[in-house]
């Protein structure tokens, strides 16, 4: 029994790092900020290659996009993000650009907290772009 219950705690552990899932990380320019909103996926078929988030804090709102470790692996880093906070009618705030191959990316402040916004995430590789939004926040 003793020996099921190690290989099934193996086998989770190593379910947990193979899946690439995204952890949320601290915004460097407000570290209080949390998520508002959920989380949408950047998908490329039916494989997820990066989560996008909307985050509130500081007076301000931020977009967060992040590639996933199983991406990276099958994939490789020949690719830039981009995020933004997007609001109507498809107004851009707080637009950032990654370097090649950076797995994570803030969008600057926006001073967007009185209108209707959503987080933006791209991953542009050299034979791809996807893109993803989350859903609108009010």
């Amino acid at each position: 029994m003793r020996k099921i219950l190690a290989v099934a705690a193996i086998a989770a552990a190593a379910a947990t790092v193979l899946t690439g899932t995204a952890q949320a990380e601290t915004n460097p320019a407000c570290p209080g900020a949390g998520q508002i909103g959920s989380t949408a996926y950047v998908k490329n078929g039916s494989t997820t290659v990066a989560s996008v988030k909307q985050y509130a804090g500081c007076g301000k709102n931020y977009s967060y996009i992040y590639v996933w470790d199983s991406w990276i692996a099958s994939h490789g880093r020949d690719f830039t993000l981009r995020t933004h906070i997007q609001t109507r009618p498809n107004l851009t705030h707080g637009y950032k650009t990654g370097a090649r191959g950076q797995q994570e990316l803030w969008s600057g402040a926006a001073d967007t907290l009185d209108v209707c916004t959503r987080a933006h995430g791209e991953v542009d590789g050299s034979s791809y772009f996807l893109f993803a939004k989350t859903s609108e926040r009010c």
